[in-house]
């Protein structure tokens, strides 16, 4: 099927609907977490903190094991039975954690999210499917922005709404996903012709397996793996350092570091939803990829070496243009396995940012702490934002070259 069909673009809209939803339902929660453990567990902030983490480490967890199993799966099945079971499975946990007597049904509760969360690679590789791959590079940003518009106002909201009571987001995320459910088992195609799917095995789903299968069964992608796993790290852990760092070395405001996280994801929302496409018409999948990782670079050094927030404002935008290169990626991956791979890609690579998002915050955390204890240079506190840079400056040297297009692509239908 062609993307320029009328069923293509009605049925990418439904998958940009869809991610947009299941990122509004995840961020709902967000505001509304820690108040809540604190209630139930009766800790105090210390406490809170320990439980926070785990949760936030659960979910890591979930998703790294479960998105290489929905992904061959998807390969096998096709991709509209697990964008269902998921949407269905996500309304049903969201409403037990609106129950929840206990914290400990809570992490019951966060970890079947986490579970079902991993239905995002049956998405990459639904669009994938109905996707000319030319053109896989900006539909993959259209849908990476479509997440990223859930991720903004899903935190607003569910501060808004947290503020009646602390269980509300929960049930707001609940109808939200079974309403996604809905839309999905009523007017969503499958996307995966038969002539397609692969036969499945369960050694396929050991995420261990999935990421061996990544880089030793495709000609070339080692290096364009590896310089995705660097990128990954470098940018969960700089992001993840950045409030810290605001706010110990400009003393910023929480409203103030609220403001620069959301226009950091209003520039990376349009960047990937208008730029991806123009610019690499203009530039070249490669040209952009390349281009879009020194941008970054150029924006974590500044921001790391800012003496004042207003060149880290400025570091900000770079940061956010950079995101460009984020679709590019996922499009040069889809490109180079086979239509009946694409849920397994998509579950692999999920697993990869899964398991850097457990990584990211120990490193980065460490060095940031050790930057600021007392008696060092408050200058020393950029050293995470400058150790991202370094990290990409590598990302850039393992994909000059892993990026040059194959002498013998892989055959990819996107029919």
């Amino acid at each position: 099927m062609s993307s320029d069909d009328r069923p293509g673009r009605a049925a990418h809209a439904l998958i940009f609907l869809t991610v947009a939803l299941d990122a509004l339902a995840l961020g709902l929660l967000t505001p509304v977490l820690p108040s809540l453990l604190r209630s139930l567990s009766r800790a105090d902030a210390a406490g809170t903190a320990g439980y926070f983490g785990i949760f936030a480490t659960l979910f890591a967890a979930m998703q790294f094991f479960a998105a290489p199993i929905q992904g061959a799966l998807s390969d096998r099945f096709g991709r509209r039975p697990i964008l269902l079971a998921s949407n269905f499975a996500l309304g049903l946990d969201y409403l037990i954690m609106a129950l929840a007597p206990s914290v400990w049904l809570l992490f019951i509760g966060r970890t079947l999210s986490g579970i079902a969360s991993g239905s995002g690679a049956a998405a990459y590789a639904y669009v994938a499917d109905v996707t000319d791959p030319e053109r896989r590079a900006q539909r993959f940003g259209w849908l990476s922005g479509a997440g990223a518009i859930g991720l903004v106002l899903g935190p607003t909201l569910g501060g808004l709404v947290g503020s009646f009571g602390l269980r509300w987001p929960f049930w707001i995320a609940a109808a939200l996903s079974l309403m996604n459910g809905a839309l999905c088992l009523f007017l969503l195609p499958e996307s995966l012709k038969p002539a397609n799917r692969a036969r499945f095995d369960w050694r396929q789903t050991n995420p261990f397996s999935a990421l061996v299968w990544l880089v030793r069964g495709h000609r070339g992608l080692l290096g364009l793996v590896a310089a995705g796993v660097v990128m990954s790290l470098a940018s969960q852990g700089a992001s993840g350092v950045a409030v810290l760092y605001t706010g110990h070395r400009y003393a910023w405001s929480v409203l103030q570091i609220g403001l620069a996280l959301g226009a950091l994801s209003v520039i990376g929302l349009i960047t990937v939803i208008f730029l991806v496409g123009p610019a690499t018409r203009l530039f070249g999948d490669r040209g952009v990829l390349l281009g879009g990782l020194a941008i970054t670079t150029l924006g974590l050094l500044v921001g790391g070496l800012a003496p004042g927030g207003v060149l880290f404002t400025a570091s900000i935008v770079a940061v956010g243009v950079g995101a460009i290169c984020g679709p590019v990626y996922g499009g040069m991956l889809s490109g180079r396995v086979g239509a009946d791979e694409q849920g397994r890609l998509q579950g692999a690579w999920a697993s990869i940012n899964a398991i850097m998002g457990l990584a990211a915050p120990a490193l980065f955390t460490s060095l940031f702490a050790a930057a600021v204890r007392p008696g060092m240079n408050v200058a020393l506190s950029g050293a995470p934002m400058l150790l991202g840079a370094a990290m990409l400056l590598g990302a850039i040297g393992l994909a000059w070259g892993a990026s040059r297009p194959p002498t013998a692509p892989a055959a990819v239908a996107a029919s």
